[in-house]
């Protein structure tokens, strides 16, 4: 509508799609998201977490009794620290065991000076720059996590995590299997894309062309999916892929005339040789989607506000020696800080230790219970950190953030999404799993680093070599009190492990991200954290209030 009230010529009746645009003209993306969740256009951003009510110390004043219920967590990992933060609300005394000196557990940020000493008695001092770190456990947070929630209650400040970057590579190396004349090179991300879905896009649309899809398509759907693949896959008037500027330009568009050169496409012969599709699906998954998050300053960020939020007490370097499970409390022999063995007991305890290391500890667990324990097998994976004395992949490659995928035994190349257009960088040279994983942890330090440079500088070029520092590798079936990444299970719904690990051994409880649907996930940890805080309080008000 004009000032006089009368619509505007050419824009037509205010339509609800029309509506919205307006709507993201004024006031963006989330005023939009927002309008339509209100409308029932997608599902609300609260369908993606789990209900939770936090225990509340008003639950027992409505008993008419104060709280006096004690809380043995072993194990200061985000699960442990999340069940002792969510009893203290209702006024739960919980105390925490850590084996190591630090919070956090898998949740490990490596800075200038960080020390450590693996399994094999190898140690390693971080000499990484001031303002510089590598996150050798988890790295990212997908949007719809529960981690966010937190990151919102204790303060914690984030920032766009780059989890997928069109100007980031695809390396395949023919010796893995692969040939044709787009192996052993690197190829962008966008140009391998866009050749892909430009040749699928014509196929589909040669298909409906030569009625292969009349028995499965009607007549008006097979011409909005000519439509859409048009769109899709950047077609030209006849329906054929002949490039466009989705796969970047051979002369980029400048001022004056220079309008730019798009480049020619690869065959999709060559592209299937080269096998880049395999990658594709990665950045659709659930859980990998964009946006994603990390903390301002790395990912221990986290779990240090929560524990400074604990009213209780962490106790550091208290390695658990027995537990033991009685009718009415749980009673743990841990290493103090002195060497000797101090015990404590609590009314209930909540323990987070991974099951393949618990399951080594004595005390009176069932059998099937130990049995189950000792049968959950962690991932090998690990990480190394690369430092380099100039960001070559911003300045030379124009790459900020995001993921190299690559068949070579590094895995993957991450590239920082903190510091642009700083001086130095940190990247994650490999982040690699099983049987390479194991290869690199079977090398020392400087081998490990020779390695992932030579690997590197398959990718990028001897500038990988030229530029490079220093490195800090993390092989975590080497790192002590954890020996493993997460828990791998083949079937949680028909696994009688799984299931057995979900209930109580009397008043101690299982927690940790191995018992959720969601392992390797600081979500994970929280939502069974979150499990077990509700089952645990539910028992006690209950009990209490007979």
């Amino acid at each position: 509508m004009n000032s006089s009230g009368e619509q505007d010529a050419g824009q037509g009746p205010l339509t609800r799609r029309r509506f919205l645009q307006v709507l993201g003209t004024v006031g963006g993306a989330g005023a939009v998201l927002a309008t339509m969740e209100a409308l029932n256009l997608v599902p609300s951003a609260r369908d993606h977490t789990t209900p939770f009510q936090p225990p509340r110390a008003s639950d027992f004043a409505l008993q008419g009794r104060v709280n006096n219920t004690t809380v043995l967590v072993l194990g200061a990992g985000i699960a442990g620290l999340c069940v002792a933060y969510e009893l203290e609300k209702a006024g739960y005394r919980c105390e925490v065991l850590e084996a190591r000196d630090r919070p956090g557990g898998r949740c490990w940020t490596v800075r200038g000076g960080t020390r450590e000493t693996d399994l094999d008695g190898v140690a390693q001092t971080a000499q990484f720059a001031y303002g510089q770190y590598m996150n050798a456990g988890p790295a990212r947070i997908p949007q719809h996590h529960t981690t966010l929630d937190y990151c919102r209650e204790l303060g914690v400040a984030i920032e766009p995590f780059a989890n997928e970057n069109a100007d980031a590579y695809y390396y395949n190396e023919s010796a893995q299997g692969f040939d044709g004349p787009l192996v052993d090179r690197r190829l962008r991300r966008r140009v391998a894309r866009a050749d892909y879905l430009g040749y699928v896009s014509e196929l589909l649309t040669k298909a409906i062309d030569q009625h292969a899809l009349d028995a499965s398509v009607g007549a008006a759907d097979q011409e909005a999916l000519l439509e859409f693949l048009t769109s899709f896959g950047a077609l030209n008037q006849q329906g054929r892929y002949v490039g466009s500027d989705r796969r970047g330009y051979v002369t980029p568009p400048g001022a004056a005339n220079l309008s730019g050169v798009v480049g020619k496409p690869y065959t999709l012969s060559d592209l299937l040789a080269a096998n880049f599709g395999v990658y594709f699906p990665f950045e659709l998954g659930w859980d990998q989607a964009m946006m994603m998050f990390q903390p301002v300053g790395g990912m221990d960020r986290i779990p240090h506000a929560l524990a400074a939020a604990l009213r209780g007490t962490i106790r550091y370097g208290a390695q658990v020696q027995q537990i033991t499970v009685a009718d009415d409390r749980v009673e743990v022999i841990f290493t103090g800080p002195d060497g000797g063995s101090l015990k404590v007991g609590a009314d209930y305890c909540a323990c987070t230790i991974p099951p393949n290391l618990l399951a080594l500890i004595p005390g009176n667990l069932p059998a099937d219970v130990t049995s189950a324990l000792s049968s959950v097998v962690p991932m090998s994976t690990g990480k190394m950190g690369l430092q380099f004395r100039r960001r070559f992949w911003e300045e030379d490659e124009r790459i900020f953030g995001g993921i190299t995928d690559t068949n070579l035994d590094i895995g993957t190349i991450w590239y920082p999404s903190y510091g642009y257009l700083g001086e130095k960088g940190v990247l994650i040279g490999y982040y690699n799993y099983f049987e390479q994983s194991d290869e690199y942890a079977a090398l020392p330090p400087e081998q490990r680093e020779r390695r992932a440079l030579d690997q590197g500088a398959k990718v990028h070029g001897e500038v990988y070599k030229e530029e490079f520092e220093n490195s800090f590798s993390v092989h975590w079936t080497k790192i002590r009190h954890s020996e493993g990444g997460w828990a791998l299970w083949e079937d949680r719904a028909t696994s009688p492990v799984y299931k057995a690990l979900l209930e109580p051994v009397g008043r101690l409880y299982f927690a940790g991200d191995h018992l959720s649907y969601v392992t390797a996930w600081q979500h994970g940890a929280f939502e069974s954290a979150r499990h077990v805080v509700t089952a645990l309080h539910q028992r006690v008000l209950t009990e209490s209030g007979r």
